[in-house]
């Protein structure tokens, strides 16, 4: 019984490093794509690499181009926050006349009833 326990509990241990692992792994195949200033043929080196001596690979990468990976992604996420944001605002900034105008054309192609035309109208009048 207490061997069973043990051996669940390393189950768990080396599934935990494994995972761990393969998403380092995953994490620096994606930058090493993402890295514009990288040719092609350093790009497919560092993939052989990676092939070849994942372990040691990983490390080398990590040690060397660490600081470049997180530059990247804050890049990255600043990219598709402004993307975001730009599509919020022009969907945000539609005016009352704008959202009657879409109801009244969906009530006349049968989307929507009267009722709802009323309820959609009397909220844009609203704000």
């Amino acid at each position: 019984m207490t061997s069973n326990f043990w051996e669940f509990l390393w189950l768990i241990a080396i599934s935990f490093f494994l995972l761990s692992y393969l998403m380092v792994l995953v994490r620096i195949v994606v930058d090493v794509f993402r890295d514009n200033s990288m040719g092609g043929f350093a790009k497919a080196l560092w993939i052989i690499a990676l092939l070849l001596v994942p372990l040691l690979t990983a490390l080398v990468y990590i040690i060397a181009r660490g600081q470049g990976m997180a530059q990247r992604q804050l890049a990255d996420e600043q990219k598709f926050k402004s993307q975001t944001d730009a599509y919020i605002r022009g969907v945000a900034q539609t005016t009352p006349a704008d959202q009657i105008a879409r109801a009244k054309t969906l009530l006349h192609e049968g989307a929507i009833t009267e009722a709802e035309y009323a309820e959609i109208k009397a909220a844009a009048l609203a704000h």
